[in-house]
């Protein structure tokens, strides 16, 4: 095939990773978007081509996925548009190595009979350690959020079984078109057993109520103390005539989401002393962000409980920070003034919480942790049976970056069969059933208090999933690992 043909196939293969994404969301595509960049890198002999295929498109899948990094960094990091640029195109092109590595690590597998199963283990591998290198995002299996047979592997697998399954679909496809042996394709018959699993949980009404708030709260523009009080005295106005509307009955919990802006719960006493009332003349449990600091003044990210008699009820501090939010390596310091008020000084939480209220044990993480499938997995472990995601993704300054992160929270509430309440700044407001269906959503960018409902899961029902957690993420990428070695073995 000619040099010219096998760069087109990369780059088609990055598309179609970009496409299966929201905003165009042609989730359709899944199970095809790796066959292009198969096919090219088992034709060239050269290691080095093969990586830069699968390099270009990797800088392509993640560029465009992630669109929006370029735009949160100039809007709220206080950059340039030159700067964000630069960090942009500097993102891109390390996520962009996975992809490299992988093309070229698989080049010598196609001449083995089993290499669409070899390639299919090796994606669902590698893309487990997206996390520890820094960054995770959509991976290939979270195109399934709305696919009920292949969403039936999540409990078991986590989303790294359905990418197997997709990675699977692509390579043998690839093999087929390389060897001419139909046979090749037989190895989608192993996706037919998708169907003898149990089926996802049937959707059921929820039996308590929560009531979200969602503030709408401006994200390029820090408030004044005095107006900033003002705002949440208003939220918290609208929050308890939406309480105590006396037809629709009491509310089991209180939920206001990560805001742009914070209060401190510990430092200000007027706010605290809001927050309580509030959950006392509600009657209910009160779950909202705010920042609070350690005995040497250092912030942290967190979710604050009070009970229903307004009393404190425990802390979570987030573990997983954001990176050029929270968190800014020292090299950027100079770079990055402000995507959060402490940016660049917020600590890591130590432990994960899970709060007890009379409509269930809330396990809550916040924003970006929604990504770390282990990390949701853990808090369900704990105890957890109602998930709540506090979130804010007014920074991501697109629709689709709402829509990418919306689908991620989704396989979080299939793989632990969790209901997951999720309340943002300024949507997407949802939540979301044990089989990770949207069964009410808020209107985007709109103030709005609304009534929500929920379920509540028998504590000890978890999913394998739960139980035992990335034990095929590992055992793919191990496996995966070893007959490519075995492969370059003999190639050699």
């Amino acid at each position: 095939m000619k040099p010219a043909i096998n760069w087109l196939l990369a780059i088609l293969s990055g598309l179609l990773l970009v496409m299966i994404a929201p905003g165009p969301s042609l989730v359709f595509l899944a199970p095809f978007a790796l066959t292009p960049l198969l096919i090219s890198v088992a034709d060239e002999v050269s290691g080095r081509r093969r990586f830069l295929l699968g390099w270009v498109a990797g800088i392509i899948q993640w560029g465009g996925m992630c669109h929006w990094i370029a735009g949160t960094l100039a809007m709220h990091g206080g950059m340039g548009p030159a700067v964000a640029g630069a960090l942009f195109v500097g993102f891109s092109l390390v996520k962009g190595l996975h992809m490299g590595f992988y093309a070229w690590a698989v080049g010598p597998v196609f001449a083995a009979r089993w290499a669409p199963l070899a390639l299919a283990l090796l994606w669902a591998g590698l893309e487990r350690t997206h996390g520890e290198l820094g960054f995770t995002w959509l991976l290939l299996g979270n195109a399934a959020a709305d696919m009920g047979v292949p969403l039936r592997l999540a409990p078991f697998t986590g989303v790294y079984g359905i990418s197997f399954c997709f990675a699977l679909v692509g390579a043998s496809l690839a093999a087929w078109y390389l060897r001419r042996e139909r046979w090749q394709l037989a190895w989608c018959a192993v996706l037919i057993a998708l169907y003898a699993l149990p089926g996802l949980p049937e959707p059921r009404a929820g039996e308590l109520t929560a009531i979200v708030a969602q503030p709408n709260f401006p994200e390029d523009q820090l408030p004044t103390d005095r107006r900033l009080h003002e705002a949440y005295s208003r939220l918290a106005r609208l929050t308890l005539e939406e309480a105590l509307r006396p037809q629709l009955g009491k509310a089991d919990l209180l939920l206001w989401p990560e805001m742009p802006a914070s209060l401190y719960y510990e430092l200000d006493a007027k706010f605290r002393e809001q927050t309580g009332s509030l959950a006392r003349l509600s009657a209910a449990p009160f779950l909202f962000s705010t920042v609070r600091f350690d005995e040497k003044g250092n912030p942290y990210n967190t979710a604050q409980m009070l009970t229903a008699n307004g009393d404190a009820a425990g802390t979570y501090d987030k573990m997983n920070l954001v990176p050029f939010g929270e968190f800014v390596p020292p090299v950027f310091n100079a770079f990055v003034d402000k995507v959060s008020q402490e940016a660049g000084t917020f600590q890591p939480g130590k432990a994960i919480q899970v709060f007890p209220t009379p409509g269930g044990k809330l396990g809550v993480f916040i924003c970006y942790e929604s990504v770390f499938a282990e990390h949701v997995r853990e808090i369900t472990r704990q105890g957890a049976t109602v998930l709540v995601n506090l979130s804010n993704d007014g920074y991501f300054s697109s629709r689709a970056a709402q829509e990418q992160h919306l689908r991620i929270a989704r396989m979080r509430a299939a793989e632990n069969g969790r209901w997951l309440l999720r309340p943002t700044n300024d949507g997407i407001s949802a939540v979301m059933d044990p089989a990770g269906r949207v069964v009410e959503q808020m209107e985007p960018e709109k103030l709005a208090v609304e009534r929500m409902s929920y379920g509540v899961a028998c504590p000890g029902e978890l999913t394998p999933y739960t139980r035992y957690g990335d034990w095929f993420a590992w055992l793919a990428l191990g496996l995966g690992l070893g007959l490519v070695a075995y492969c370059w073995r003999t190639y050699a």
